[in-house]
């Protein structure tokens, strides 16, 4: 019988004792979309069905059998960059995420899922960039703050079509 996993934990990891009682190797692209057949370390077999549902390495997941699965992030193939200046990293950064590339931060480095096109273009840009194996976690972006965006204005109550100006009254001025 093969073990499904429909579920992860809500709670923060030291909120109660769990018997860990497998772990998952993932990763980042199958811990994105959530849905997949894989091996327990053990070499047992499951199907993730948590589409929708990001995983992270450390993430706990209920099986149906009843036991709680720790997420590892896998090692995978990626490129670390380094630039000249924090000024460079910072602009390779923005222009990454420009173009939607999920990017892991680090102190004086970038890490993004190995890409020849891209590999090519940063040391084009000055870049130094060498191929690497390690786990991938790049930041949540907009999913961190619930896909809302600077235009979101909780205040307003009219759609929001953006060919208009904004005049918001300016509080404790009399």
């Amino acid at each position: 019988m093969t073990v499904r996993i429909k579920s992860k934990l809500k709670s923060a990891r030291g909120a109660y004792q769990l018997r860990v009682g497998g772990a998952l190797s993932l990763a980042f692209e199958v811990r994105r979309r959530g849905h997949a057949e894989a091996r327990l370390a053990s070499g047992e077999e499951v199907v993730l069905e948590l589409a929708g549902e990001l995983l992270r390495g450390g993430d706990l997941l209920v099986a149906s059998d009843g036991r709680v699965i720790e997420v590892l992030a896998a090692p995978e193939k990626l490129l670390h960059v380094v630039c000249p200046s924090p000024v460079e990293l910072a602009r390779t950064a923005y222009l990454l995420g420009e173009r939607h590339v999920p990017v892991q931060l680090g102190d004086g480095f970038l890490r993004l899922a190995d890409d020849h096109a891209l590999e090519e273009a940063l040391r084009k840009m000055g870049a130094q960039v060498r191929v690497i194996e390690a786990p991938f976690e790049p930041e949540l972006g907009s999913a961190a703050i619930g896909e809302r965006t600077a235009h979101d204005h909780q205040h307003h109550h009219h759609p929001h079509h953006h060919d208009h100006e904004h005049h918001h009254p300016q509080r404790g001025k009399d």
